[in-house]
């Protein structure tokens, strides 16, 4: 097998179950996002301890980036054959983030104004992930169906992400206490 087709050197993408579009157009530019996203997180993943909560956590998060992907690669008249957890997010994956955030919130003390990213490396690769994940959330807007848990997802795993990046830098650098 190999790994080129050819049939995108028109300029458009294949959807799950059938159809094509333009490679500018909202759905491959949502996935094309998350998949960013799942790359940043995998940065993350590389730079965690493996046995350590951190690296369950996104690893976690990166399967689960393979859900969404699914979704918003989906021909919107097909989305009826989406199973939930494997090619649609659902409710239960939104609330699994929110559980860790909790989890993770009450173990330090979270600044109470903006930061300065940078602290730690691992919280500052966290950081860029976060961002990424929020440009992944602005793509998404426009390529998901009225249902979708898609945007609520990604939402709460920016949120998440800013939680793991304090939470691994022990204190964080506010901006207002920095002197020029």
């Amino acid at each position: 097998m190999k790994i080129y087709t050819r049939r995108g050197d028109d300029g458009t993408t294949g959807l799950l179950y059938g159809g094509r579009v333009p490679k500018d157009s909202a759905q491959p530019r949502a996935y094309g996002a998350v998949d960013e996203a799942q790359a940043a997180i995998g940065v993350v993943r590389a730079e965690a301890a493996p046995d350590g909560e951190l690296h369950r956590i996104v690893t976690h998060v990166a399967r689960d980036l393979w859900v969404l992907m699914a979704e918003l690669a989906t021909n919107p008249e097909q989305r009826a054959r989406l199973e939930p957890g494997t090619s649609e997010v659902t409710a239960g994956m939104v609330t699994w983030l929110e559980e860790r955030i909790d989890g993770i919130s009450e173990e330090f003390s979270p600044p109470t104004q903006f930061v300065v990213p940078g602290q730690t490396r691992l919280a500052a690769l966290l950081d860029v992930a976060r961002t990424v994940v929020r440009r992944a959330e602005r793509e998404a807007l426009g390529a998901v169906a009225d249902a979708s848990q898609v945007v609520t997802y990604l939402n709460r795993l920016s949120d998440l992400l800013w939680v793991l990046a304090r939470w691994s830098e022990d204190e964080s650098l506010e901006t207002r206490s920095v002197r020029s």
